[in-house]
């Protein structure tokens, strides 16, 4: 999995490629750790370049998320693609997220 990390304005955008699973899973754990420890608390996930998620990729979104409730930040997904979407809606994750078609309206949520 590729992970490219950039600023827009305060919020940390971390666009996924490839697959999230076991093998990616602490990369992206990882890269998110680098920018919690920086004092960043908003974080949009650009999901359109994922190909698959596994369990361990959810549970990595899913700890972030807590994370950041936790010290009042914040976390938008975007760019679901359909097999992407699937796994959120049978996981039930659709609820525990705010997910948003594409990257300008995530942006527009965390101003």
């Amino acid at each position: 999995m590729e992970i490219n990390c950039e600023k827009c304005g305060r919020v940390v955008v971390l666009a996924l490629q490839g697959r999230l699973d076991t093998l990616a899973a602490p990369a992206l754990d990882a890269e998110v750790e680098r920018s919690l420890q920086a004092g960043e608390k908003l974080f949009l996930l650009d999901l359109s370049g994922l190909e698959y998620i596994s369990s361990a990729g959810l549970r990595s979104l899913l700890m972030l998320a807590k994370r950041l409730d936790a010290c009042a930040g914040k976390l938008v997904l975007c760019g679901l693609e359909e097999m992407i979407s699937e796994v959120f809606q049978v996981a039930g994750f659709e609820s525990l997220f705010n997910i948003h078609r594409d990257r300008e309206t995530g942006l527009a949520d965390l101003a």
